[in-house]
């Protein structure tokens, strides 16, 4: 076939620089793009950090009605500060209101609370910490020191070893030889540290270590060490009477020792530091309650605001055209990222208040009122594309009432109800919650008995649909879950 050319009409979408850099900052989360804000103003010479305006203090009236305002930091003498500035206040998630971020210091000096969170995270001392600092000061040789540093490194953030002494042993390897048996003596030694119960390999050695720290005249004492040593696994399905008939002792006296064991710490280690489980987040917006009305708003950003720099642009109209091409096309690219910018707040702000209409009972009354809700449902309320939303809502979190939430834990699957509605998967994992904290913990209710529950109360979900959301938050199965009473 001979070739030849052929000309065609037709439409298609063409992504320009400008809308590539309004998806791109969309998607990005807010420590992502105070990183591409500080890199997009070092590398073009027309974009400028706007100059913060200068803070004034409201300090006392005189009597003739006339306000005196000083500079921040100076105050007038003999006066004292009567009310700063909104940007000095905090919005308070606890009752509602807006607090003073400088209250309850005094005089404006340094105070418990001030400072970077993240910074006091970590000059915050954590277990290792703690354990190393007890084997620095007991008396050990370098040998056995070395020894109990690899121990204090394998010891976990609940307080146990979980690796096997051989384990130990072998990771000393090739810059130390010992045996087992060194290693167990200084793990002696390690697990009579602070706090008590530290080094157990399992829970009975745990609650064990503990129990020989109390005095020997202590009720029950002897009975809790044989429970602890010899029927830990079984301890609860037998209850008192059952630990008594083992044990070969009065009911009375089971069950004092009973009560002793409750007493006990079956993770010693979570009392030295808080773990955090999770990283810090900056919230892009806040919504609030004023007047039983649900507001949103832009969280205030630590980095000062942007601007176009009026001196560079200014030359434009004074240098040759090569340098005025290059100043034109920077300044196209700086007033592109200022709307953009704008833009991704307005739709931030749009996809959070169809959020906060949509979910407004999940504000008031907490997970279990969340309605089912899809990006699908958001996008056609305020009139943007699925994908627009998706990009929004990546990433980004909100400060509400009930604590710094992503975006992600506003939307849900549902399940038909029984009344012609929907219940929401999280919804229905705090019913089942609720449930099983009401239990019996003699009885624990099965999967089948819950999905009977729940069906009794119009949401109508199979067994295996209720393993599934069990599992999913955490709550083991019936038969692990019996108690003692």
């Amino acid at each position: 076939m001979k070739p030849r050319l052929q000309t065609s009409l037709g439409q298609h979408l063409v992504l320009t620089p400008q809308l590539r850099q309004a998806l791109h900052l969309l998607q990005l989360s807010s420590v992502e793009l105070e990183a591409e804000i500080a890199t997009a103003v070092e590398s073009n010479p027309l974009l400028d950090w706007e100059e913060p305006a200068p803070i004034t203090t409201t300090l006392a009236t005189e009597p003739g009605g006339t306000e005196v305002r000083g500079d921040e930091g100076r105050d007038p003498p003999g006066q004292d500060a009567a009310a700063e500035t909104l940007d000095a206040r905090d919005w308070d998630p606890a009752d509602d209101s807006w607090y003073d971020r400088n209250a309850g210091g005094g005089g404006g000096g340094d105070h418990e609370g001030d400072g970077d969170p993240a910074d006091r995270i970590v000059q915050s001392e954590n277990l290792q910490d703690h354990l190393a600092w007890q084997l620095h000061l007991s008396r050990m040789s370098p040998r056995d020191r070395s020894i109990g540093a690899t121990l204090v490194d394998a010891i976990d953030d609940d307080g146990y070893l979980r690796e096997s002494l051989e384990d130990i042993a072998a990771a000393l390897l090739p810059d130390l030889r010992c045996s087992t048996d060194e290693v167990a003596a200084v793990l002696c030694r390690i697990q009579c540290f602070d706090p008590p119960g530290i080094g157990a390999r399992d829970l009975g050695e745990c609650l064990q270590l503990q129990l020989r720290l109390l005095p020997d005249g202590t009720p029950g004492k002897a009975l809790a060490l044989r429970a602890a040593q010899d029927h830990i696994e079984r301890l609860p399905r037998l209850g008192a009477a059952g630990l008594a008939e083992a044990l070969g002792s009065t009911c009375q006296e089971a069950d004092t020792a009973l009560q002793l064991l409750r007493g006990l710490d079956p993770k010693p280690g979570a009392q030295i530091g808080d773990v955090p489980h999770d990283n810090y987040v900056t919230p892009d917006c806040v919504i609030s309650r004023h007047n039983g009305v649900w507001r949103v708003a832009l969280a205030n950003n630590p980095f000062p605001k942007l601007t176009i720099h009026r001196g560079y642009e200014q030359m434009i109209q004074h240098v040759g055209a090569s340098d005025a091409g290059y100043l034109r096309g920077r300044l196209q690219e700086a007033r592109w990222l200022l709307k953009n910018l704008e833009a991704r707040g307005e739709t931030l702000l749009k996809v959070v208040r169809c959020l906060a209409r949509q979910q407004s009972g999940f504000l008031e009354f907490g997970a279990r009122a969340l309605r089912p809700l899809t990006l699908r449902e958001v996008a056609e309320e305020i009139g943007m594309h699925e994908s627009t939303v998706s990009r929004a809502v990546a990433r980004k979190y909100v400060h509400t009432p009930r604590g710094t939430l992503p975006l992600k834990a506003f939307f849900d699957s549902g399940i038909g109800t029984e009344g012609g509605g929907e219940a929401s998967s999280t919804a229905i994992q705090q019913m089942i919650r609720s449930l099983v904290d009401a239990e019996d913990p003699r009885k624990p209710l099965s999967d089948a008995r819950l999905a009977d529950l729940l069906k009794a109360s119009g949401v109508p979900v199979a067994r295996r649909t209720v393993a599934k959301y069990r599992e999913a938050i955490h709550i083991p199965s019936s038969h692990e879950r019996v108690r003692i009473a």
